[in-house]
C-alpha cells in the first residue's frame, strides 16, 4: 500500500527561496550592497529577492529613503542613485551637515553646509533649469544628456557634498589637470563650463558671493580630416565590393566585442549608399538615423536635386538641397526597399528594418570603419582619426574646391552651419596649391570705348 507523506516532507531544497516572509524578500542581499563612488557611504545601491532591478537606499533628514532604479545595469543604477540623492538634498532644508573637501581631504567644521546648498543640490537645480530650456526648445535634448553624463562621470563624484565656497581656483586647477590627462582641450573646457553653470546657480540662490577665477584653457581644434577625391572613390568602391561580405570575425565575437547581432554580421548595401549620400548632401552622420522618406522631395526643373526637410539640428532648420548624384542614390535605396515595403513616408532611408535607430547608426559606423581599415585610410595625413563625420567635411571641401563661384554664406546655410565654422574646420584642409588655377587666374582687360 502506498503511503502518502505530508506535503512538508516532500519539500524541495530550494523551496525556502519562494517561501520567504514578505519582509525578508525586501531585505538587501549583502553581497550586492554597492556604494556610489564619490558620495557618502549612506548612499548605496543593492538587490533584493523581490525584484530583478537594482534598488537605491539613502539616509537623509532622519529617515531612510528607498526607490527602485528600474534597471538591471549597475552603472545605470549608480547614475539613478546620484540623481535620487541630489533631489533629496534639494528638498531637505532644515539640517546642516559637515562637508569633506574633495581637494584637501579635510573636514570643514566651521562651514557646515545646508543640504540644499551642497554642490549636488545646486547641480540638481541647474539640471532642472536646463530641462526647462529643453521643454521650451532653447536647448537640445542631446546636449542635456551630455551635460548629465559629464556631471555623473567626473564632476559630482568629486564635489557632490562640497559647499560651493569650497571650490576655489586651486581646486579648479587640480580638476583641470586631472581631466587634461585623458581628454582634449575642448572637452576640458566643456567640463569647466558645466562647473561654472552650477556655481552661477549658487550665486543666484545666495549660496556663493561671487564666482571663483577659472583656469584659462587654450582650445586646440583638430579637423576630423576630409578625404581627397581619389580617397573618396577608393572608399565607395571598397564599400560596394564588400557588400554582402561577412566580417572576418565570427558572429559570437562581434556580438561580445561590438554589440552586433547575428543578423548584422554582413556588410549591408546601405554603407555604400550612406557614403555617397553624405558626400552629395552635406548632412551630418546623426541625420542618417533620423532621415525618413517624408523628409525627401525630388525636384526636377533646370536642375535636378533632392530637397531635404530634416528636423532642426544645432538651431538650424532650413531645408538642404543636394547635388544631382544624391537623386540617383535615393532611387537605388527606394528600389531596393520597395520589395520589402519599407518605403513609406515614415520609413527610414538607411537600414529601415532596424527600429533602434542608435543601433542602426552604430551598424553604419562599424562597417564604415571596416572600409577605412581595408583601404588604410583610417588616419589622415596628420594622424587625425577619420569617421563618418569626415564625409561631411569632404562634402563641404569638395564644393570649395570644385564648385564654380560658390560663396561661403550660401554653402554654410545649405550645410546648416556657419561661415566661421567652415573657415575654422571644414576649410582647414584647403590649400593654395589645390586652387592654383584660381590663384594664377587673371582678369580680362576691359576695352574702353570713347
Amino acid at each position: 500500500m502506498l503511503t502518502v507523506l505530508p506535503y512538508k516532507e516532500h519539500a524541495a531544497v530550494n523551496d525556502s527561496r519562494y517561501t520567504l516572509h514578505e519582509r525578508e524578500r525586501t531585505v538587501p542581499i549583502p553581497s550586492t550592497i554597492t556604494p556610489v563612488p564619490g558620495y557618502p557611504n549612506k548612499l548605496v545601491v543593492y538587490k533584493m529577492v523581490a525584484s530583478k532591478f537594482w534598488q537605491v537606499r539613502c539616509w537623509i533628514s532622519g529617515r531612510t529613503h528607498r526607490s527602485s532604479c528600474r534597471t538591471q545595469s549597475l552603472r545605470a543604477a549608480q547614475s539613478f542613485a546620484r540623481s535620487f540623492y541630489e533631489q533629496l538634498l534639494a528638498l531637505a532644508n532644515h539640517k546642516s551637515i559637515p562637508v569633506l573637501n574633495a581637494c584637501t581631504d579635510n573636514l570643514i567644521d566651521k562651514a557646515a553646509v545646508k543640504p540644499k546648498h551642497t554642490f549636488a543640490a545646486l547641480a540638481a537645480q541647474m539640471v532642472s533649469n536646463e530641462q526647462a530650456r529643453v521643454d521650451r526648445g532653447e536647448f537640445a535634448i542631446g546636449s542635456l544628456q551630455v551635460l548629465r553624463n559629464r556631471l555623473d562621470a567626473h564632476i559630482l563624484p568629486r564635489w557632490s557634498i562640497c559647499s560651493a565656497a569650497a571650490i576655489d581656483y586651486a581646486s579648479l586647477l587640480s580638476f583641470t589637470q586631472f581631466l587634461s590627462s585623458s581628454f582634449s582641450t575642448t572637452t576640458v573646457s566643456q567640463y569647466l563650463i558645466i562647473v561654472r553653470k552650477v556655481l552661477s546657480m549658487a550665486v543666484s540662490v545666495g549660496a556663493l558671493d561671487k564666482l571663483p577665477e577659472f583656469p584659462k584653457i587654450k582650445i586646440q581644434t583638430t579637423s576630423r580630416g576630409a578625404f581627397t577625391l581619389t580617397e573618396y572613390w577608393r572608399i565607395i568602391r571598397t564599400a560596394r565590393q564588400l557588400q554582402g561580405t561577412k566580417h572576418p570575425e565570427n558572429c559570437n565575437a562581434m556580438r561580445k566585442n561590438y554589440r552586433l547581432r547575428t543578423a548584422e554580421c554582413t556588410m549591408p548595401p546601405d554603407v555604400a549608399w550612406a557614403i555617397g549620400f553624405m558626400v552629395n548632401s552635406f548632412i551630418r552622420p546623426s541625420d542618417l538615423k533620423t532621415l525618413k522618406h517624408r523628409h525627401v522631395e525630388v525636384v526636377r526643373n533646370d536642375n535636378t536635386y533632392l530637397r531635404l526637410t530634416l528636423p532642426e539640428t544645432k538651431s538650424h532648420g532650413l531645408p538642404i538641397v543636394t547635388l544631382q548624384p544624391a537623386v540617383r542614390i535615393y532611387q537605388q535605396i527606394t528600389l531596393h526597399y520597395a520589395a520589402k515595403q519599407l518605403t513609406g513616408p515614415d520609413n527610414y532611408l538607411f537600414l529601415p528594418h532596424l527600429h533602434d535607430r542608435n543601433y542602426a547608426h552604430w551598424v553604419l559606423a562599424f562597417y564604415f570603419n571596416w572600409v577605412l581599415a581595408k583601404t588604410g585610410l583610417k588616419l589622415g595625413p596628420h594622424g587625425q582619426e577619420r569617421s563618418l563625420y569626415s564625409l561631411r567635411h569632404s562634402s563641404i571641401t569638395f564644393r570649395l574646391l570644385y564648385g564654380q563661384g560658390i560663396d561661403l554664406l550660401t554653402l554654410a546655410r545649405n550645410a546648416r552651419t556657419s561661415v566661421d565654422m567652415i573657415n575654422q574646420h571644414y576649410a582647414s584642409t584647403v590649400t593654395g596649391e589645390q586652387n592654383i588655377g584660381m590663384l594664377q587666374s587673371r582678369r580680362s582687360r576691359l576695352s574702353v570705348t570713347s
